[in-house]
């Protein structure tokens, strides 16, 4: 039998959409989170309901990972094309097919699913488990552990899905053995997952959004869980009716986040410039898949910078942060929340496919928390008025329906009772405002981590990145002996904290999924320029092989 060398393993899991192949994905990252592993896993579709190439990434390995790679250890195909596609790319790798589906295979074990479901009485719908429990096998996983994962993961119907894996699992062989690593099985979870639970974390009341590739499995989580979390989801007939409903939820009172995509999020525009002029906390969720237009609606990109910093008409304060993996994804949307309500602007929580979708391991006892300020509500003392000029820029808040409160909305320029105006020192006194409440906003960040600084440090070439990115420069700067410097916060953007991460590189490479380098002019404009940059825009995002290559032309001398 061949052993794997590296506590590092990697599986493919390919058939066709509809064939529930991120479920499949899902208990194969299971089974190595209940080896000791860390588990990262991606999943690559078409814009397709049926039909279509469909296949899971899952990369297992002993330290924390966020990317996957170029090597694949087992393939595990549930028809002829996963084969076809990907078995030329992996000469190494393990096989394991449905004899059903697959008629050519060079190498490699079968099992009939069709024939243990008809002698199990078993529904159709257990075939997968039958290929789960073949791929065990293979991989010397005993079956104590691959019955506990069903049990746990699979608890409906789970007695049928057993019977069906167990007789996969008996007829195959163990040929490529992962080792066990001792240690505590860690929460799997998606980046969409932990932003709704960070949202939560922060008080949110209600989430109001349309479905769009790839914030709609936010949708999906929150609406599923709404009663145990406690909060109240909507589901309008599209993006425009999702901002306007999300300012009057805000408007009343609710601590409200929509969430969208970029074709989505354009619709929004106007209701953000609203939120800016009106004043009206709300977080927004973009997370970008590849465009213009419809683009590629099920694959990734980081083009949208630019189009969230500067979205909506006029000029008004607000925050935007980039998260790479799901811990600084429940900090950051924490923060969002805390943040919007405090200054009462709009935030943004930047995701994008890789992250929202993906599949991580997350270490909560980690985690660590970031500040949690609080709104400043009105004391009910003498009149109210909604946009009182005050040495912060901050009014106090109060609701619809308060007594003695007259709370009035405006999307017009409005003087502090918040009364349509178009007096030049009025106009430009409530401007002063709202400039002051940036600056308030950008100090109080100063006691946030806005800019995170890994890899090797003191080392003299850096790599710049944001968002999920990260992952990635992450492992080839352990490599390479780099560092990597990630901005999280965008906007107020932090020159002292970003300058002082930057002191000592002479070489700042910047790594970003777009064909502009968005984020490196972001940094021109603050002072700190990229001598070259490093820019994937096909809609897949970088492995580490792949970055490192491209980094090692970049530096070599």
């Amino acid at each position: 039998m061949k052993g794997i060398s590296m506590r590092e393993v990697s599986v493919l899991v390919g058939g066709r959409a509809g064939d529930g192949i991120n479920n499949a994905g899902a208990m194969v990252a299971q089974l190595f989170n209940h080896l000791g592993y860390y588990v990262y896993m991606y999943t690559d579709y078409p814009s397709l309901i049926r039909g279509g190439h469909n296949f899971a990434l899952i990369r297992a390995a002993d330290t924390p990972i966020g990317a996957y790679n170029d090597r694949i250890d087992y393939l595990v195909a549930l028809n002829q094309e996963t084969v076809t596609l990907h078995l030329p790319h992996c000469p190494d790798c393990t096989v394991v097919a449905n004899a059903d589906q697959v008629k050519s295979l060079p190498r490699g074990q079968t099992v009939s699913v069709n024939a243990i479901i008809k002698e199990e009485s078993a529904p159709p719908i257990t075939g997968n488990s039958a290929m789960i429990g073949a791929f065990a096998k293979s991989a010397g996983i005993s079956w104590e552990i691959v019955g506990e994962v069903f049990h746990r993961h699979m608890p409906k119907a789970a007695d049928e899905n057993i019977r069906v894996a167990r007789r996969a699992y008996d007829q195959v062989q163990a040929a490529r053995p992962v080792p066990v690593i001792p240690g505590p099985a860690h929460s799997l979870l998606s980046g969409n997952e932990a932003i709704g639970l960070g949202l939560v974390a922060g008080g949110l009341s209600a989430y109001i959004a349309y479905p769009m590739t790839p914030a709609s499995t936010l949708l999906h989580f929150l609406a599923g869980n709404a009663e145990r979390l406690g909060i109240t989801v909507i589901h309008p007939e599209n993006e425009i009716a999702v901002i306007l409903m999300g300012l009057g939820s805000a408007t009343a009172g609710a601590k409200t986040a929509v969430g969208t995509s970029g074709g989505g999020f354009c619709l929004m525009t106007e209701g953000v410039s609203f939120a800016g002029m009106a004043e009206i906390p709300i977080v927004i969720v973009v997370s970008q898949r590849t465009g213009p237009s419809t683009g590629l609606p099920t694959y990734t990109g980081q083009a949208d910078l630019r189009f969230v910093l500067h979205a909506g008409q006029g000029e008004f304060p607000r925050l935007v942060v980039a998260p790479a993996d799901p811990g600084e994804a429940y900090l950051w949307s924490t923060a969002a929340i805390h943040l919007s309500w405090k200054y009462q602007i709009p935030a943004f929580v930047l995701a994008d496919k890789t992250l929202s979708e993906g599949t991580y391991s997350l270490d909560y006892e980690k985690l660590g928390a970031l500040p949690a300020p609080t709104p400043v509500l009105w004391d009910g003392e003498g009149p109210y008025r909604r946009y009182l000029d005050t040495p912060t820029g901050i009014s106090s808040l109060a609701f619809p329906g308060r007594k003695a409160a007259v709370v009035k909305v405006n999307s017009y320029a409005h003087d502090e009772d918040g009364i349509t105006t178009e007096d030049a020192a009025l106009v430009t006194q409530m401007t002063e405002k709202r400039r002051r409440k940036e600056a308030q906003l950008r100090e109080e960040l100063n006691q946030y981590p806005c800019v995170s600084v890994r890899g090797t440090a003191g080392a003299t070439t850096a790599l710049l990145c944001w968002g999920s990115v990260r992952n990635a420069c992450d492992e080839v700067a352990a490599r390479l002996g780099l560092r990597v410097i990630q901005p999280v916060v965008l906007s107020p953007f932090l020159d002292q904290q970003f300058s002082a991460a930057c002191r000592g590189v002479k070489h700042l490479i910047a790594v970003e999924e777009n064909a502009t380098g968005q984020l490196a002019a972001l940094a021109r404009e603050h002072g700190v320029g990229a001598e070259a940059t490093i820019l994937k825009y096909d809609g897949r995002p970088f492995t580490p092989e792949e970055l490192a290559r491209r980094v090692q032309k970049v530096i070599a001398p």
